[in-house]
């Protein structure tokens, strides 16, 4: 993500936000500090940043599902339990192991 793209995206929740500013005041006060801190950051920290946030995203979501099919039986699920720790000790460059 570029920091143009960060920026527009902290700038439309701001304005979704600001349509009930009663409800949303924690969070608007939030977003502007998050806003802020972007503006003054550099690309390339900003790409190092959202990188990690996204792995991290992914890989919790990938959990998630794992746990989801677990409690609802499905039949794939242990399977994709076995592909992550083998996978795990086969960590790619990127540090996606999934």
């Amino acid at each position: 993500m570029s920091k143009d793209q960060i920026l527009e995206f902290c700038d439309r929740v701001l304005s979704e936000w600001k349509e009930d500013p009663n409800q949303n005041r924690s969070n608007i006060v939030a977003m502007t500090a998050v806003r802020t801190s972007v503006y003054w950051t550099d690309e390339e920290s900003l790409k190092a940043i959202w990188s990690e946030i996204l792995k991290w995203t992914f890989e919790l979501m990938y959990k998630n599902a794992i746990a989801q099919a677990k409690e609802e039986n499905i039949p794939w699920s242990p399977i994709l339990e076995k592909l992550e720790k083998k996978e795990k000790s086969h960590t790619s460059e990127t540090g996606i192991w999934y």
